[in-house]
Formats: structure tokens, sequence, C-alpha cells
């Protein structure tokens, strides 16, 4: 008991630090519990986080408030009516033609690999390459007949994501144009004695602003330069690839090497083993290259260092709590809890054998 009272006392003698960890407490259960009902709200809060700081470039300008709302709104329904009536039908036509052209390009591939038995009779034989070959149609049929259920299941919720697409720029924009009284009636319900909390917003407003728009340049120059090059090369499937390719950085580490298989696999099904294949790779591998030495370092000059480790643990745990959004907020909710622990305060340690 006298090691738990001094472990308490220790981390829990402040007052601020209390309503530091009510707080925390409170906005975790909220997401974990709410956070599919909140969605679209949640949405319309990270939106408008990032358009503030356009916003409050053009004020720096001289433009007022309202016009730059409006301003920076209307680029956002731009860039939103860009992505739902043009991109993602685009996305879509190519994922249902890949579907379809599965079979012909396993057939293909399947000629290329047994010919590796004849060139490589000594590290292939004909029994493995028929024993890959079943395992990937195998997992192709699965997965088509997941994609099929998933797409069927999905129907009775389309009138659901019909009103998310209306409500959340609804709320981005009044987000924008009312921020100050929306802050000033989110904190009158704080507790007054909140400097410890304040102190780590502050902290993290920078930190987390920064990465998550620096995260979403990544994503489209990692995104529109891979489009490009597969454009110009010729390779099936480009703006499908392109996007994969730009969403894989969400996941440190991780992402580009599974994003590496499905490139692999359609330009080998579509060239097998030749100059353009050769090509493709070194392409490919030198965006990966690009951005990992150049585009990070760039976009993320100030942001917290991070153990390797720290990140692929935050992106199991919060990926598993919060799926897709769990894994892009990862980097940032580690640096939250490094920010807590960083500036909690702590009391002298008390030795509770002394004390008997």
């Amino acid at each position: 008991m006298n090691v738990l009272r001094a472990w308490y006392e220790r981390n829990f003698s402040d007052p601020q630090a209390v309503i530091l960890a009510l707080l925390l407490v409170s906005g975790f259960a909220i997401i974990i519990f709410w956070g599919g009902m909140l969605a679209p709200l949640l949405t319309s809060i990270v939106i408008a986080y990032l358009l503030e700081d356009v916003v409050e470039m053009l004020e720096r300008k001289g433009i007022s408030r309202i016009p730059a709302v409006i301003i920076v709104f209307l680029l956002f329904i731009i860039a939103f009516l860009f992505l739902m009536l043009l991109l993602v039908p685009m996305l879509s036509t190519q994922v249902v033609q890949l579907v379809q052209d599965l079979p012909h390009q396993m057939d293909a591939g399947q000629k290329m690999l047994m010919r590796l038995p004849e060139l490589y009779p000594q590290f292939v034989t004909q029994e493995q390459v028929k024993d890959i070959v079943g395992a990937v149609r195998r997992a192709i049929t699965e997965h088509g007949q997941t994609l099929v259920s998933i797409s069927l299941s999905s129907i009775p919720g389309m009138i659901a994501l019909m009103i998310y697409l209306i409500l959340v720029p609804l709320m981005v924009f009044f987000f924008l144009k009312d921020k100050e009284l929306i802050l000033k009636w989110v904190t009158s319900y704080l507790p007054s004695q909140r400097a410890l909390a304040t102190t780590v917003w502050t902290e993290m407003d920078r930190q987390i602003g920064n990465y998550i728009r620096g995260k979403f340049i990544e994503i489209l120059i990692v995104g529109i330069s891979t489009y490009i090059v597969f454009v110009m090369m010729g390779l099936n499937y480009a703006a499908l690839l392109g996007a994969l390719v730009g969403l894989s950085v969400i996941v440190p580490y991780v992402g580009a090497v599974v994003v590496t298989i499905p490139v692999v696999m359609i330009a080998f099904f579509q060239w097998g083993w030749g100059s353009e294949f050769a090509y493709l790779l070194l392409a490919f591998g030198i965006i990966q290259g690009l951005d990992g030495n150049v585009v990070v370092p760039l976009l993320f000059s100030e942001a917290v260092n991070l153990h390797p480790v720290a990140i692929i643990v935050a992106v199991l745990i919060f990926g598993g709590f919060w799926g897709l959004w769990g894994v892009f907020f990862a980097i940032p909710l580690a640096t939250l809890v490094k920010a807590v622990l960083d500036a909690w305060p702590k009391q002298q340690t008390i030795d509770p054998l002394s004390e008997t």
C-alpha cells in the first residue's frame, strides 16, 4: 500500500495533473465508444483544422475573416467535387477492370512462371510453381468474394453516405466561420485550472498541425508523381496504383513494403521478365528513395523524433482501436502521449521503506 500511495502522490498530487488526466480519459472514451456515431463531426473538425492554416494565411495578407473563409471553403468544395465526381469513379472503374482481368493476368503469369523450371531446374520445380499459382488463385478468389460481399452489404449505407457528404462540408464551413465562438463555448465548460492542459495542447497544436498538413502534402506528391511515372511507362491501372502508393505513406515503414506487392505483380503480369519490368522497378525504387530522403525531411523537419518501434506500436494500438483513422493519427497520438509524459508534473521520489 505504501508503494501505491507513493506512486499516487508522486503523479497525482498536482490538481492540474488530475484535470489533464480526466480530459484525456474523457476524450479517448468519447472517441472509442461514440467514434462511429460522431464520425462526420470528427471528420469535419479535422478538415476545418487543416483549412484553418490557409484561412490564417489569407488573414495575414489583409483579407478579413469571413471573405477568407469563403475563399478557402470554395476551394475545398472544388477539391471535394473533383474527388467525388472524377477521382473516385475513375478508381472504382479501374478496380472493377482489375478484378475482371485477373484471370487473364494469372494465366499469363502462370505461363511465365512455368518457364522457370526450364531455366533454373536446380532451384525451381514445376510442382513448386503449381503450388504457388494455386495459392495465389485461392487468395484472389477469397478476396474477390469478400469485395463483392462488402459491396452488396454497403448498399443500405449509401443513403447515410449521401447525408454525410452534405453534412461534412456544411459543418466545415461553420467550424471555420464561427471558430472563436465555438472555442469560447467549449472552454467555458472546462475547469479554470487547466494551465498544464493548455501547455500540452499548445505544443500538440503545433506538432500535430505540422504532421497532418505535411502528411496530406506527402500523399499528394507521392501519389501524383507515381501516377505520372506509371502512365509514362504504360503500366496498367496507373491511377489505382498511384493512389495506393500515395496512401501507403500513411503507415510508416510497413506501407511501402505492402504496396510494392501489387505494383510488382501487375508489372510482372503485364510485361514478364524484361527491360520494361526492370525499368519500372527502378523508377518505383527512385520514388520511394526520394520520398524517404528528400520529401519526408523537408515536410517533417520539425516533427518529434520517435523511435521506429514506438511508431509501429502506436500504429498497432491506435489502428486496432479506430481502424484507418487510428493508423493515420498514430504518430500524432504517440506524440501526444510523449508530450503528456514529458509535461506531467513529478514530485520528488518518495521511498516508501523510509517511512516505516
